[in-house]
């Protein structure tokens, strides 16, 4: 089959498209499992979700932006284990969840690609392939193939566009959510400060460091937005998962919804920052989708990933750049929650090129695993979704 783009745009278009294609199509669904896939993008920082409570290193090397340890304070980690805790952004949604056991982490997750190009390795972990494939696959998404392999399955892709995770010969509709963006703020404050000074022997060089600061401030907010490429923001993706969830809920089996904002070179704060914030909005959009998606959670699994995560050490911005191991998030009414796959001490002389999380578990074989547990997918099939990979089980349902 050729492929084919729906129209962007409206909710309306893009279903009506859909079941325009089809009225041609027998729908078939495999069962109630339901899958929604939520990316995000500009590579977060894992280690500001899931917390190394056991790694001195981490305090050593993050002296602005480190988490405190559980117990020390209102914006300090919750105790998970003996080696990790969550960040308190997360205690009021996801943590009950967590208890309940709902909710896993996967950490020193992600692609062998080692480019740190937020561009190639969002392309590299939808398209799926082996590091170095080429051929028709190439041009195709791992969701696209898994819909493929699963017959006729409702899908939708809750995107501005059909993006490249969804491409391929399966057509899918999409569904734009982009009306439910954040308002910039103001620089009301900074112009009260500079009128302070206005007459004084500083005013110059405090209306020059405002106009330096802005400066810096559009060159980085260009860079995430071109990271995040056009996706919602955390705060629109809170406000949007119980619409998510309704379709889920009645209608789609397959999702995938991109999240932005993650690229945090500067000021990214500790338990109750700015990058605390849009983890609130992210998990108080999670909860709410689980909520919402009501008696059908118990079949529902979503998966949150992201291109890379950060680098160990914080920057001299208070921020962190671009690195390469991250930690995948599993939640669902089917999960065995808890931190899970292989893991090693987080130290000076166990990281990545001396700079961030190494990949331990491989995002091809760790998903493939999981949908192997999901759908029951014999090994061809496995193989067509994740050419040349190796299904691991690491319990996550």
């Amino acid at each position: 089959m050729q492929r084919r783009q729906l129209l962007q745009g409206a909710f309306g278009t893009a279903l009506g498209a859909s079941l325009a294609v089809g009225a041609t199509q027998v729908w078939a669904s495999p069962g109630d499992t339901r899958l929604l896939v939520v990316f995000l993008r500009g590579g977060y920082d894992c280690a500001s979700v899931l917390v190394p409570q056991s790694s001195s290193f981490y305090y050593e090397v993050r002296p602005n932006i480190a988490i405190a340890r559980p117990g020390s304070g209102a914006a300090a980690a919750i105790a998970l284990n003996s080696d990790w805790a969550l960040a308190p952004a997360l205690k009021d949604n996801l943590l009950p969840r967590f208890e309940a056991g709902q909710v896993a982490f996967v950490p020193f997750a992600g692609t062998p690609n080692m480019s740190r190009s937020h561009f190639e390795t969002q392309d590299s972990v939808e398209q799926g392939l082996q590091p170095g494939s080429s051929g028709g696959a190439s041009r195709s998404g791992f969701m696209n193939r898994l819909a493929q392999s699963l017959g006729s399955v409702k899908t939708l892709s809750f995107t501005d566009r059909v993006p490249l995770i969804f491409s391929g010969e399966r057509l899918v509709a999409n569904l734009s959510l982009a009306g439910a963006r954040e308002s910039k703020i103001d620089a009301r404050q900074s112009s009260m400060i500079e009128r302070m000074y206005q007459g004084d022997s500083m005013g110059s060089q405090v209306k020059e460091g405002f106009e330096m600061r802005g400066q810096v401030s559009r060159e980085l907010m260009g860079e995430m937005q071109a990271a995040s490429r056009n996706a919602i923001s955390a705060k629109g993706f809170e406000l949007q998962a119980r619409r998510v969830a309704k379709l889920m809920r009645d209608d789609i089996r397959l999702g995938f919804i991109d999240v932005g904002g993650w690229d945090s070179h500067t000021t990214q704060g500790d338990g109750a920052g700015a990058l605390a914030k849009r983890f609130t909005e992210l998990g108080n959009g999670l909860n709410g989708f689980a909520d919402d998606i009501g008696p059908a959670w118990k079949d529902t699994t979503v998966v949150v990933i992201s291109e890379f995560g950060r680098t160990f050490r914080e920057n001299g911005n208070r921020g962190t750049d671009h690195g390469h191991g991250t930690v995948y998030w599993v939640l669902g009414g089917g999960v065995r929650g808890g931190v899970r796959g292989e893991q090693i001490k987080l130290a000076a002389n166990t990281l990545n090129e001396n700079r961030d999380y190494p990949v331990l578990n491989d995002y091809r074989d760790v998903l493939g695993g999981l949908l192997q547990r999901l759908y029951g997918l014999d090994a061809n099939r496995l193989q067509a979704v994740f050419p040349k990979s190796t299904p691991r089980d690491i319990g996550l349902v």
